[in-house]
């Protein structure tokens, strides 16, 4: 069996946090989705069935809310923050898909969130 792609989720991640352009959401808050995608090669844990040989989640849902509780004014930035933060963390993490997601922008129309997805490629991964 050959292994071709493998990936580590965190999907719908909800939380609270002050992010935003206008100083109001800075300053109240509003809620947030965050979905991750790690592409980390799981040929080893699939085999041993022991944390060690895989990527913790666990200390991947730490990564996120560590950065989320950092205010920042766009969204771009908190993302890139993530996927920075989560391959210092993971330095064996090929790739990462990261999308953050303001639930309730304040827009003037109703819609069920606006956001960014970034793919970022670690290109300093240790394989």
């Amino acid at each position: 069996m050959i292994l071709k792609d493998s990936t580590i989720e965190l999907t719908d991640v909800r939380l609270y946090a002050y992010h935003g352009v206008l100083e109001q959401e800075r300053r109240v808050g509003g809620e947030y989705s965050v979905s991750l995608r790690v592409h980390y090669y799981i040929y080893e844990a699939m085999h041993s069935d022991k944390v060690a040989d895989t990527l913790n989640y666990t200390e991947l849902l730490e990564v996120v809310k560590r950065e989320m509780a950092q205010p920042s004014q766009l969204l771009e930035h908190v993302a890139g923050r993530i996927g920075q933060a989560v391959f210092r963390r993971f330095p064996q993490a090929q790739a990462l898909h990261v999308q953050v997601v303001k639930l309730n922008p304040p827009m003037g129309s109703c819609c069920a969130g606006a956001g960014v997805t970034l793919h970022l490629v670690n290109d300093q991964a240790k394989i």
